[in-house]
């Protein structure tokens, strides 16, 4: 994380009329820090949709304390501070109060967001796309943690901050944050090698991803199940969170896309590129009315090892996913 303190005069200026009131100095001073907050509040609560809300809380809670503010510190520290505990507060709210599989909420993180990160703010996070610290099988592995694990983790490994500066925040001892940071350290890598809600993404090079993306966007149009099969590998995965059911194999996953979609009629769900988590997406729309007009089905988040799919994660019935990730709610027939 980068520490920009609010050091120019332009930023003193912003800061003075903030404290005066000024909603769009206000604004304009966040601004270059509203999309990494974002992200970090999504590495933690896993969903597209609560880290809007974290986000608005967060700033919400910076405006009303803006009076507390040292404009010697850094101005990114102490907002990432105001996020963590907005995060943390939710994570352990719905831990509470729902009874829900732990991947339930889990949403995919348009890659369009993802560029919208400020160059000056990415610090750690740069050619974020391609690391794991923003795929869905950490992202997902992570909804395993308790929350506050989640947050050292996020907070020392992704954020970059020391042992000390995590105890202060969280006010415990650093030995008690070391402790903290290597059993989620342990339980985040279990679960990721295991694959237990989402697999890893780590295809070939030399645009091995490209061409299996066209295969299966091929063999899906023309109900090729066979050829969707010859893609899968063998231990291939697909989840469809919220709803529980999992599909292990390239088999069992064939056979659900042979009698579920649209009962096995893949030609009637015209499938649309897209990507989410740093990884290759499949938005898929239906004209389930007969009306002529296609809509939200589903999208599909894939990743690949080598040239084979391992996974699949589904994400049905979300069409407040579609302009996120740049894509109309209605298409044509």
């Amino acid at each position: 994380m980068a520490a920009v303190s609010v050091t120019s005069s332009h930023e003193r200026e912003l800061l003075a009329a903030a404290r005066e009131g000024d909603e769009g100095a206000f604004v304009k001073l966040t601004a270059p820090h509203r999309r990494s907050l974002h992200l970090h509040c999504y590495r933690i609560l896993g969903s597209l949709d609560d880290s809007d809300d974290a986000l608005q809380e967060t700033m919400l809670r910076a405006w009303r304390g803006l009076g507390g503010f040292e404009p010697r510190a850094p101005m990114a520290g102490w907002l990432y501070r105001i996020a963590t505990n907005v995060s943390l507060r939710m994570a352990e709210q719905r831990g509470r109060h729902t009874s829900a599989a732990v991947d339930a909420r889990l949403q995919p993180y348009p890659d369009r967001l993802l560029e919208e990160l400020p160059s000056a703010q990415r610090g750690p996070h740069a050619e974020v796309e391609a690391q794991e610290d923003v795929g869905l099988a950490f992202v997902a592995a992570m909804q395993l943690l308790p929350p506050k694990q989640r947050a050292v983790l996020v907070l020392r490994d992704v954020i970059g901050w020391s042992a000390r500066e995590v105890a202060e925040h969280l006010e415990d001892s650093v030995p008690a944050v070391n402790s903290a940071l290597q059993r989620a350290r342990e339980r985040l890598e279990r679960e990721r090698a295991k694959g237990t809600l989402a697999r890893v993404h780590a295809p070939a090079g030399g645009g091995a991803e490209a061409a299996v993306m066209r295969r299966f966007q091929e063999a899906w149009a023309a109900v090729d199940i066979e050829g969707i099969v010859a893609l899968l590998a063998g231990d291939a995965l697909l989840t469809m969170p919220p709803d529980p059911a999992r599909f292990s194999g390239a088999r069992e996953i064939a056979e659900f896309f042979a009698t579920q979609p649209m009962e096995g009629r893949l030609d009637r769900i015209p499938l649309v590129p897209a990507r989410a988590n740093g990884q290759p997406a499949l938005a898929a729309y239906a004209d389930e009315a007969g009306e002529g007009v296609f809509r939200p089905y589903g999208v599909m988040v894939f990743a690949i090892a080598g040239d084979r799919i391992t996974g699949i994660t589904g994400f049905p019935r979300q069409p407040q996913l579609y302009p996120e990730l740049g894509l109309p709610l209605e298409l044509a027939r």
